[in-house]
């Protein structure tokens, strides 16, 4: 039987989203899986500012790296960490079934109205304001409870900013001393391939995969990723965009939020798509 080697980093939930994509690849290919997992610069410079240092590649390059020096057959991502580009002789081998994508504001009991909130991230900071007009922020890395520690326990904050995706796949639907307030689209566009698990792959066997991975899941991030592309987006831009059935909820920080209708025309066309809403916004 097959064995398919699966990269992967360290962390709980990169582990936990990994243990996922194995299983589903032992059911729909009959094959047998391994993990390589590991460690990347973004996990090993945990006191880096992604912001001010830039954080394209940080979360995935290594494994990139595995993939094409055929230590490993597909590489197992979080999508917002993928930059906009792929590596030449890389691939997209399609998504698991997206999960819950809106962010989750966690904020220490007691706190009605959070005064400094713990992220790194432009985008939720430039979309948070909008909701805390006074608010400051201060950042704070680490595993996901390490940083519910921090707000819960060691006071660095009043809240912080999760992904309600990476909490449930961790099995995390509470924390003591806290409160979990997930945030609509309407408030908060999540980041680009927020609460999908891509699965990448050698260019030459994205065939092997076609028909293993979600379909609807694909077709949406497919249309976030062009925008991301087009506009070549990065931890230094407060931007986003998030791709339902009939809508697209844009964030950029020159235009703030828009929430646009989408049509099956503009699915089957995403670079076109990105290119016409951008110029139409004045973005491009």
């Amino acid at each position: 039987m097959t064995t398919l080697i699966l990269a992967t980093r360290k962390s709980p939930l990169a582990l936990a989203q990994t243990t996922m994509v194995a299983a589903h690849l032992r059911e729909k290919l009959g094959v047998e899986t391994e993990l390589l997992k590991i460690v990347t610069t973004g996990d090993k410079q945990t006191e880096w500012s992604l912001e001010q240092r830039g954080g394209k590649g940080l979360f995935t390059s290594e494994l990139e790296a595995a993939l094409t020096r055929g230590e490993a057959d597909v590489a197992v991502h979080s999508t917002k960490d993928l930059p906009g580009d792929m590596p030449a002789g890389l691939a997209i081998a399609g998504y698991m079934p997206r999960a819950d994508a809106r962010d989750m504001l966690i904020v220490r009991n007691g706190i009605e109205t959070p005064a400094l909130v713990a992220t790194s991230s432009p985008r939720r900071r430039l979309q948070l304001l909008k909701q805390y007009p006074g608010a400051q922020f201060t950042t704070i890395r680490g595993n996901v409870d390490t940083r519910l520690r921090k707000i819960a326990t060691d006071k660095l904050a009043d809240a912080t900013i999760l992904a309600a995706a990476g909490l449930a796949r961790l099995g995390i639907k509470d924390w003591p001393g806290t409160e979990f307030r997930p945030i609509p689209f309407d408030q908060m566009v999540p980041a680009v391939g927020q609460a999908a698990i891509g699965i990448q792959c050698r260019a030459a066997d994205v065939g092997k995969f076609a028909v293993v991975f979600d379909a609807p899941t694909a077709r949406a991030v497919t249309l976030e990723r062009a925008f991301q592309s087009a506009l070549g987006g990065g931890c230094h831009t407060a931007f986003a965009a998030h791709a339902t059935t009939d809508s697209l909820y844009l964030f950029h920080e020159n235009i703030g939020l828009h929430r646009l209708p989408l049509s099956g025309a503009d699915f089957a066309e995403p670079t076109a798509t990105a290119a016409r809403v951008l110029k139409q916004l004045g973005l491009k």
